[in-house]
């Protein structure tokens, strides 16, 4: 998938690196942001996991990243839509959530380039929601380092642009839903319940529970406790709501 035309360079500091970003990488980053990549140590980093055993990974791009992405998007939902502030978080929350960053991860054939080591590739980690979320936002983190906000901003909406027609968000979160689904039957809040976590760190499966007194429990797994969490809620609410 290619975004747009040739962005700018950033103004700024301009480092040759003699970290080597391998070249189909290389290329795919040109298609995908639109220019050639200069500061290859951002890129090497961003698309690096820490499985690899390397001094640098893509964790401290990914806590850029994720900052940049959060103000594109609340960006962009403020210029769209006239909706009360409660509105605007939830989708916010949901366009930014790890699940939503690993599904465009995918859409833009994020994976093939990700640098993992050889146990977390067979593991799966390539596929893993946790690793394809965090480097989504790692590649944001290095974009808008080498090129600046506006550049991280037109790829974000060219990269977002199904999940933002498609309304993710305009639901609300299972969580939220199961909690106002106890408190209007008079029941006591829902219950949540960490039953087992399996695999290594970098491919974790958790599995919760989430019950609500006097009415029944439901559980689900996802890769990380959080995706257990609202696919146990949502679970609950199918059978009991």
């Amino acid at each position: 998938m290619v975004f747009g035309g040739a962005l700018q360079p950033h103004r700024g500091d301009v480092l040759t690196s003699p970290v080597s970003l391998a070249e189909d990488s290389a290329r795919y980053i040109a298609r995908l942001t639109g220019g050639e990549p200069v500061r290859t140590e951002l890129w090497h980093d961003a698309l690096t996991h820490g499985s690899m055993g390397e001094a640098r990974d893509y964790q401290r791009l990914e806590f850029l990243g994720d900052r940049v992405l959060g103000l594109a998007i609340a960006e962009w939902l403020h210029e769209k839509s006239a909706a009360a502030e409660g509105k605007l978080s939830q989708r916010l929350n949901a366009l930014v959530s790890r699940e939503t960053c690993a599904e465009v991860a995918r859409a833009i054939d994020l994976p093939a380039h990700i640098r993992l080591g050889k146990q977390a590739r067979d593991d799966g980690g390539a596929q893993s929601d946790n690793i394809l979320g965090d480097v989504m936002e790692s590649v944001i983190g290095a974009l808008f380092i080498e090129r600046g906000f506006e550049a991280a901003r037109a790829f974000v909406r060219q990269a977002w642009a199904q999940p933002m027609a498609g309304g993710t968000g305009h639901a609300k979160h299972p969580k939220a839903a199961l909690q106002e689904w106890a408190a209007g039957n008079r029941r006591k809040p829902p219950v949540y319940s960490l039953v087992a976590r399996d695999g290594p760190d970098h491919a974790a499966l958790f599995t919760v529970s989430v019950s609500v007194p006097g009415v029944g429990e439901a559980q689900a797994s996802g890769s990380s406790k959080q995706e257990a969490e609202t696919a146990a809620a949502r679970a609950f609410m199918k059978s009991f709501g």
